[in-house]
């Protein structure tokens, strides 16, 4: 089987800045260093977009200082935290459409991969951070699940199209998702990877499978009352794997920085 690898949520900040006391790039390197040992043959790694915590300019300049040791091919998304700016001053490279938006369409033997840019801007309003897709960035995906000759689709943007009973987050949820799964459900042989909650978490709606990854990071928090899209915890960071087979894909999520535990035939031993 093919393999792709993914992050979600890496937030890099400034160096000496942390979040809940968590260094986001040492974490990140350790995802990394963690996917790229176990599956350095995935032929590509997306990184499922909040790219960095506040959007500047020496935020990307660590993050692009990471990725540059990376050996297999990246895709870049963006989410709520970046800027769109800041980000292309510094990763000129990065697929870009006609529109202006960062999205991109990666075919292999029996899959394509499209990946959308949901951000809301510019103008970036003081604590908005719900998603949005514009006309064209529809258009786009409408056209990469025409034109992909029977392979299966998989669709990756940061925010998700629905509600997730996490009361916070479904706050700050993508705001065209109802336009999104019906375009979704109407193509069919669709599987949809989103991030931005920071939960590994996995579903169907409208008959489209779904996944989430964890961050590298830190964590979101599984609270179906309170309306804080802010909850963080402390958990294992994490990176996302799947395995792309003829007729579909399997979605694993492996949890990194956590001691190795191993059990052979009934007896556990720590390395």
């Amino acid at each position: 089987m093919q393999k792709i690898l993914f992050l979600s949520d890496l937030h890099i900040c400034a160096p000496g800045a942390t979040i809940i006391g968590l260094d986001p790039a040492a974490r990140l390197q350790k995802a990394l260093d963690a996917a790229l040992t176990a599956h350095g043959d995935a032929a590509a790694l997306i990184v499922l977009g909040d790219l960095t915590h506040h959007g500047l300019p020496e935020e990307y300049a660590v993050l692009r200082g990471i990725l540059e040791a990376v050996p297999i091919p990246i895709i870049p998304m963006l989410g709520n935290h970046d800027r769109r700016e800041a980000f292309l001053a510094a990763f000129p490279k990065a697929p870009q459409t006609e529109s202006g938006h960062i999205q991109h369409v990666f075919d292999l033997e029996n899959h394509r991969i499209i990946t959308l840019d949901s951000l809301d801007g510019p103008p970036y309003p003081e604590g908005h951070h719900a998603g949005r897709l514009c006309h064209a960035r529809l258009a786009f995906l409408e056209d990469a699940l025409v034109s992909r000759e029977g392979r299966q689709a998989i669709v990756c943007i940061h925010h998700p199209p629905f509600a997730t009973g996490i009361v916070g987050m479904d706050l700050i949820r993508l705001a065209q998702g109802d336009s999104f799964l019906d375009l979704l459900a109407r193509h069919g042989a669709v599987h949809l990877i989103c991030g931005h909650v920071h939960r590994t978490m996995s579903g169907s709606i409208r008959g489209v499978p779904w996944s989430m990854f964890k961050s590298p990071c830190h964590q979101g928090v599984i609270d179906l009352e309170t309306p804080n899209s802010h909850l963080s915890s402390n958990e294992p960071g994490a990176y996302g794997l799947a395995l792309l087979s003829d007729d579909g894909v399997i979605v694993h999520s492996e949890d990194v920085g956590i001691k190795d535990r191993r059990v052979y035939g009934g007896y556990s031993t720590d390395d």
